[in-house]
């Protein structure tokens, strides 16, 4: 949680953080701000102090929004830097963090640099920034104190991915209910409302149209395969694909807030109309393995424990894992599931190779999402739900939706 970080800060001996780039898509900036249209910042957390942020005049009021204490870029005219830097541009970006740290009392000091930005430009400035500060040590960290830090989540932040879910599934209604309206024509091709064949393209439209008019985004894209597709685990889909019958369809949808913010993940296998015997089947193991999972998640127990769990299962079944298998391209081939928040894959990881401190405790949101993969079969399958573990240790999905696998179509019978 947040309330964390001066404790994280404290074990890694770091005395502040250091965060670039706009307030909005950017989560370790948002992680203070709370988004706004504010662009260009810099945001400054002394340990033990509130953070403060640096804006240009321009969007005063939309940073004043935040809360935090605010200062103007406007004290360190550009035309002053670009002078004292004889024109040179990354030295002009250098001195200007030098006054800015300097002003804080940061120039013999460990900073740890995060935030989204152009890291050409980012890593010149830094570079040249050392040159002017030589007791300053930059700290670059693969295991990032907000990624810890924003692994439990705060009530209010479960609030928001809860209403992430109600979204989500709204729009997996309408596709739901789209789909099976449609007509059918001969060869088991579904059409659109003017007669002509309904494509894997279209059907992305209509989702990113539903979820603009409910006012959220899809920053890292979405999941809507078929057939063959379906059967490679991130392939979002060939737009030219026509909708048929008796195909699996893979339906990831992972949007987030306007602005940067919460995400939900939510994966559902649909068939429209008739599955083949043998989809059924794999359908059925998906499902028997989620529900083992559901009915066994432990408080605290380490996540890869359940990735464990799934690969013997599925090997039980004849598929290939990562258990016995280096890199398998068909049968289960990734990891269970991953904590979602402010970015779509955080703390705890489930793979196999995960330390033992990615665990299930209170406060994490994690997905659970098993699935299976035979491109070569033209089928694919994973369910997934986000799964919010409480404080009570209750494992509670954020946003319940059914697990119907054959889609019955309103106008077609098969002969």
């Amino acid at each position: 949680m947040k309330s964390d970080i001066d404790a994280l800060m404290q074990a890694r001996n770091l005395d502040a953080l250091l965060v670039l780039g706009s307030a909005e898509h950017n989560p370790s900036m948002y992680y203070f701000t709370g988004g706004g249209h504010v662009s260009g910042a810099v945001l400054i957390k002394k340990r033990g102090a509130a953070p403060i942020l640096f804006c240009n005049d321009m969007e005063r009021e939309e940073a004043a929004k935040t809360g935090l204490e605010i200062r103007s870029l406007s004290l360190y005219p550009v035309a002053d830097l670009l002078k004292e830097a004889e024109g040179d541009m990354t030295k002009t970006g250098a001195i200007l963090f030098k006054r800015l740290l300097t002003d804080l009392g940061l120039t013999n000091a460990r900073l740890a640099v995060y935030g989204k930005v152009e890291f050409a430009s980012a890593f010149g400035t830094m570079t040249r920034l050392q040159t002017l500060l030589p007791n300053l040590q930059l700290i670059g960290e693969n295991d990032s104190i907000f990624i810890r830090a924003m692994e439990t989540k705060e009530e209010s932040e479960v609030a928001r991915i809860r209403r992430m879910g109600q979204v989500t599934t709204q729009i997996v209604r309408l596709t739901q209910e789209y789909l099976t309206s449609r007509e059918v024509r001969a060869d088991e091709v579904l059409l659109k409302e003017d007669g002509t064949p309904l494509t894997i393209g279209d059907v992305h439209g209509k989702i990113r149209l539903w979820a603009a008019e409910r006012g959220v985004e899809f920053p890292e894209g979405f999941i809507f395969s078929i057939g063959r597709d379906a059967g490679l685990p991130h392939s979002t889909g060939n737009p030219d694909d026509l909708m048929r019958l008796g195909q699996t369809i893979v339906y990831d949808i992972y949007p987030a807030e306007r602005g940067g913010g919460y995400f939900y993940d939510f994966t559902r296998t649909w068939t429209l109309g008739y599955a083949s015997p043998e989809a059924e089947e794999m359908y059925a193991q998906v499902k028997d393995i989620f529900d083992q999972l559901m009915d066994n998640f432990d408080l605290n127990a380490p996540f890869k424990d359940y990735q464990r769990i799934t690969c013997e299962y599925f090997e039980s079944k004849g598929h290939k894992t990562q258990l016995n298998t280096k890199a398998p391209l068909d049968g289960y081939v990734h990891s269970l599931g991953h904590g979602v928040g402010l970015n779509i894959h955080e703390r705890p990881g489930s793979h196999l190779t995960a330390s033992d401190d990615n665990r299930l405790t209170p406060g994490v949101v994690i997905t659970s999402e098993p699935g299976l993969y035979y491109p070569e079969k033209g089928m694919g399958f994973r369910i997934e739900d986000t799964i919010w573990v409480r404080p009570d240790g209750v494992m509670e999905i954020l946003a319940e939706y059914p697990y119907d696998f054959v889609l019955p179509m309103k106008k077609w019978k098969r002969a």
